[in-house]
């Protein structure tokens, strides 16, 4: 018979620590979340004495609803924390349990145990129902699975350390709720925002917000105002503090990928302190999901990736609508499943970022798009880590120095079927005719080599709106303005745009292609109103620049669907995207082919 931790009850009621206490799980009750997860308060014995002031933790919810927890299990309480609540009563917050014998192997209950209240002994009676309040802390079920702890192989410490001047006592992350009035958590910053300001009809007003994570959980730190100007300087990415005394309140997941249900606001009488004892707070926390794997995730979906950097694109740089310039870069990530991704940087680390020798690169926080397949944005709240210090980072290099380098990796991002385009779903245009591209309920996407052979120029350009944000044709007034219906407005002027009709080829078979402005312009290296004068001006030289633009190879980017019109249906392919040959990549790729068909 498993023996129980007698004592355990009593040193836990009274806010005393008991390691790896063994306990039986006498009973467990579900308690509604109210708009949050729902949570379950747990009744325990040690075979002496019973409490029932647990409370399970939101990340271990997984652990009741499949039954693992269950009335006579036998379970080793590995982690938890107490919180005290404005009436004085104590409640054990269970972070980390493992059930060590499951409720089929046990009898019954073990021993004769009785309620345990205050230090005093009382007769049977039936647990008080507590209040319902929101969860505490939500991970995600992997954590749970990986034993809660994510900490990259650093222990967490035995004792929680004391804060400076000792004023309340450092708790986890994990156990923070909005019924706390004191506490203090020593955590590690993993990602910090730039200030950012806005203007309305209520004033003006400035923001930063930051991420921080200790051996428990993670969660997000925002700073208005008084509070930008008082942290905003001292705050260094990788650094550890002690907060105290902010805010909590429900998540807003809508601008937060961080695990947790909660999230704290600084305010007058918030206090950060650094810290300087930081060898035991972990770096980051991620739980990393295979790429392979996003096929199976929504649209918008936060989540963790890892892989290896296979090519990266130039920054190219875009206009806001808000007239606000931009820096754009898209890499193209691997891992061990042999799926690839397009994963797209912006501003500074789009600037910064350096692929040149296929480095390791993890980004926490990543969402989920579904262009062409499935896509990756690193957005404002994403952490993106190049050759990060950790083991799965040393085991995808390992990999990918001894066999991934040979593979040439199947894309996520460009698959039959899609909404939108990648770069690695290489095609050729008797694939395209064979296997039938574009005839499904969603358009496909592909990438082939080819070359033009023919240019229609007849009608390739137009007057377009001269708005920022507006393509439509404008009618000539014959009075000197242009009006655009869709604006209901008139200008002096107009901007030339271009629909460039024209027919690619391999050396399989030949394909009709409509291509719009972007890709116009890079086929036939001129930009729209340079074009449009000197139609207007020099019509030979215009026909020219046609001429030279023929036999010409690029890589095309390509999208098909099946439409319809005056019940007639067709194929319709689009150009998406225009590139020059890498021929250095391109031979890479035919001699793995070559090497593909040699083992069949």
């Amino acid at each position: 018979m498993t023996r129980l931790s007698e004592g355990a009850i009593e040193a836990l009621s009274n806010g005393g620590g008991f390691n790896d206490a063994v306990l039986q799980l006498v009973n467990i009750r579900k308690l509604d979340g109210g708009n949050g997860p729902a949570r379950f308060r747990v009744m325990m014995s040690d075979g002496r004495h019973t409490l029932s002031s647990f409370m399970l933790s939101t990340q271990l919810n997984c652990m009741a609803e499949e039954n693992i927890l269950a009335p006579n299990c036998i379970c080793m309480l590995k982690k938890h924390v107490t919180n005290i609540l404005k009436d004085g009563r104590r409640v054990v917050i269970i972070l980390e349990i493992d059930v060590i014998k499951s409720a089929q192997d046990v009898a019954g209950r073990i021993g004769d145990p009785i309620p345990y209240t205050d230090g005093q002994i009382k007769g049977p009676q039936s647990a008080p129902v507590p209040q319902s309040r929101p969860p505490l802390q939500p991970q995600n079920r992997n954590e749970v699975n990986r034993g809660f702890n994510r900490d990259f192989g650093m222990k967490a410490p035995s004792a929680m350390p004391s804060t400076p001047g000792g004023s309340s006592k450092v708790v986890p992350i994990a156990s923070l709720n909005p019924y706390q009035s004191k506490w203090t958590v020593r955590a590690r910053v993993t990602n910090k925002s730039s200030i950012r300001t806005w203007s309305n009809s209520r004033g003006d007003g400035k923001l930063f917000s930051m991420e921080i994570v200790d051996e428990s959980g993670e969660i997000r730190v925002t700073g208005f105002n008084q509070e930008v100007d008082k942290f905003f300087s001292l705050i260094e990415i990788g650094k550890v503090y002690y907060f105290s005394k902010g805010s909590l309140k429900i998540a807003n997941k809508q601008y937060t990928s961080v695990k947790n249900d909660y999230e704290m606001t600084l305010n007058g009488d918030s206090t950060i302190i650094p810290c300087e004892d930081s060898c035991d707070v972990p770096m980051v926390q991620c739980d990393f999901i295979s790429i392979g794997d996003l096929e199976n995730r929504d649209r918008d979906a936060v989540v963790d990736v890892i892989g290896v950097c296979k090519t990266v694109d130039e920054v190219t740089r875009l206009t806001t609508k808000s007239n606000r310039e931009v820096s754009k870069r898209t890499l193209n990530l691997m891992d061990m499943s042999g799926k690839v991704v397009t994963v797209t940087l912006w501003g500074e680390e789009a600037e910064n970022f350096d692929g040149s020798a296929q480095p390791i690169v993890a980004i926490k926080g990543a969402k989920v798009s579904d262009f062409g397949g499935r896509s990756l944005t690193a957005t404002f709240n994403s952490t993106l880590m190049v050759n990060p210090d950790i083991p799965e980072a040393y085991k995808l290099r390992g990999w990918y120095d001894s066999e991934g380098h040979a593979i040439d990796g199947q894309s996520v991002t460009e698959v039959k079927g899609g909404s939108g385009g990648g770069n690695t779903n290489w095609k050729t245009l008797t694939d395209v005719k064979m296997e039938h591209l574009g005839h499904g309920d969603k358009a496909d996407y592909y990438t082939c080599i080819a070359t033009i052979i023919y240019l229609r120029k007849e009608n390739c350009l137009y007057q377009a709106c001269p708005s920022q944000d507006c393509n439509k044709k404008v009618i000539d007034q014959q009075n000197g303005m242009f009006r655009c219906e869709k604006c209901d407005k008139e200008f002096p002027n107009f901007k030339y745009r271009l629909i460039l009709s024209a027919n690619i080829a391999d050396y399989g078979d030949n394909q009709w292609v409509t291509c719009f402005q972007e890709s116009a312009e890079a086929i036939l290296g001129q930009n729209a109103a340079y074009l449009g004068q000197l139609k207007d001006s020099n019509e030979s030289a215009f026909d020219e620049i046609f001429q030279q633009a023929n036999f010409n190879t690029f890589v095309f980017r390509n999208r098909v669907k099946l439409e319809t019109y005056n019940d007639e249906s067709r194929i319709k392919a689009t150009v998406m995207e225009v590139k020059p040959v890498d021929h250095k990549d391109y031979s890479r790729r035919l001699i793995m082919n070559i090497r593909k068909l040699t083992v069949q």
